[in-house]
């Protein structure tokens, strides 16, 4: 069974409905293999035992009747802790919310366990998904799953490592600023942005809610694809019928590619070498609208920490010394922000997000490192906290822009560890990326 723990979501989802597994049984194993590994309490702030084995015996019971409820039924999975499932913990990765039990689950989480999902347990977080670098001295830090004492990438760090170590099939993170891409990128998973609102958020501790996404972090693009479609309730996209003649690539050259670590560099370039060898266009070019939104950024701002001051200012005012000080300076950016400052961003952004569809439009989907940088030393984070806001801002520099500009956007693994490829699109085309990804995947 430690075999099919290494499997793709699919690949189990395959032999449940053949029966060569059973759901209860792999559901066991997933649990016992949480139970005796010695960075379980890192990893998973709680796991939901009673929950994963009711769910698999429902599991179990369609499809031995062979009425499955879709693809991945059967299949365990992890869910950060931001998602309410009922009669469990739900904190947020933060003291502020100790104690906090959810009444129902999430209507994301019950869409999951319509389509069959077996829930695991809960991820850890960083402090209300406030950072992209996935330390978290006040609950816990997962281990980059690469290469232990790097920082694992977040704020979607649990759901990360969960699904690299064997602990999870796959994870179910969440995207304000790159919290799905950056983890997955630095713990070489695929991870998909999907597109502000189209999967509801009811029921999910909020950080801001004009741009929170929520999105998987899958071994394999065809994992996400099915789980996009569990998630958005849609039928799952054709992501097995593109090949790289169907679509061109630009690497965008301004912003983007800024004080890059060379082996992240390299690792891009290698990829677009061999995709090119293969037939595809690719070209390099600037995108102006990359300059143009920080350019606003730097006039009015980036609404997220208004918007998450006007949600947690109160309560974090309430508990002084409960958020570790580098989260909570991040939140108090927001103090104070007038509405028409945000308006004046949101219109800004706007702007800058037509002129870069109809870019795509004309010169193709635009790709870049999804991180800057390799993962930084963990401990260095937290022990030097101009570190920490430095190495924050640029690892969140490059996947911040389809947050802001609207835009759905999906990370793969490169040949090089620890790099990530990020490819970016207008919104509502989380189809043509998963297609795109699956044959770029499918080429490297």
């Amino acid at each position: 069974m430690d075999n099919w723990l290494e499997k793709s979501a699919a690949d189990q989802g395959r032999a449940l409905a053949a029966g060569t597994i059973d759901a209860r049984t792999l559901a066991e194993a997933y649990l016992d293999q949480i139970d005796t590994h010695p960075d379980t309490d890192r990893i998973y702030a709680r796991t939901t035992p009673g929950r994963a084995r009711a769910d698999a015996e429902a599991a179990a019971k369609r499809l031995a009747e062979g009425h499955p409820a879709g693809p991945l039924d059967g299949v365990p999975i992890s869910w950060k802790d931001l998602y309410d499932v009922a009669d469990y913990g739900c904190e947020g990765g933060t003291k502020l919310l100790a104690g906090r039990i959810a009444d129902a689950d999430a209507t994301v989480v019950a869409r999951g366990t319509a389509a069959g999902t077996v829930c695991l347990g809960k991820t850890h977080t960083t402090e209300i998904a406030f950072s992209g670098l996935g330390v978290n001295p006040m609950t816990a830090t997962p281990p980059n799953a690469v290469e232990a004492w790097r920082a694992p990438g977040g704020s979607s760090s649990g759901a990360a490592v969960s699904t690299k170590l064997g602990l999870a099939a796959a994870g179910i993170g969440s995207d304000t600023g790159g919290s799905v891409r950056i983890p997955a990128a630095w713990n070489d998973l695929v991870g998909l942005k999907t597109t502000a609102g189209l999967i509801p958020l009811n029921g999910v501790v909020a950080l801001s809610p004009t741009y929170d996404t929520v999105g998987p972090l899958t071994r394999t693009v065809e994992d996400a694809a099915l789980l996009f479609a569990a998630m958005a309730s849609v039928p799952v996209p054709d992501w097995a019928g593109g090949t790289l003649a169907d679509e061109r690539l630009q690497l965008a050259e301004t912003v983007v590619l800024d004080d890059c670590d060379g082996q992240v560099i390299e690792a891009v370039d290698d990829v677009l070498s061999r995709l090119s060898a293969k037939g595809m266009s690719v070209t390099r070019g600037p995108v102006p609208e990359f300059a143009e939104l920080y350019g606003s950024i730097g006039d009015v701002g980036a609404i997220v920490p208004s918007e998450a001051w006007d949600l947690w200012g109160e309560t974090i005012e309430a508990n002084p010394g409960t958020m570790w000080p580098p989260i909570e300076a991040r939140f108090r950016m927001g103090d104070g922000v007038p509405a028409a400052q945000d308006n004046a961003a949101l219109m800004a952004f706007a702007r800058t997000a037509q002129k870069l569809h109809a870019r795509v439009a004309e010169q193709g989907l635009i790709v870049c490192p999804t991180a800057p940088m390799l993962p930084p030393d963990a401990q260095r984070l937290v022990d030097d906290h101009a570190y920490f806001a430095e190495k924050n801002m640029l690892g969140l520099r490059n996947t911040r822009i389809g947050n802001l500009l609207g835009l759905s956007a999906v990370t793969l693994p490169t040949r090089t560890p620890m790099c990530g490829l990020m490819i970016m699109a207008p919104p509502a085309s989380e189809a043509r990326l998963l297609s795109i990804a699956a044959a770029i995947e499918a080429a490297i």
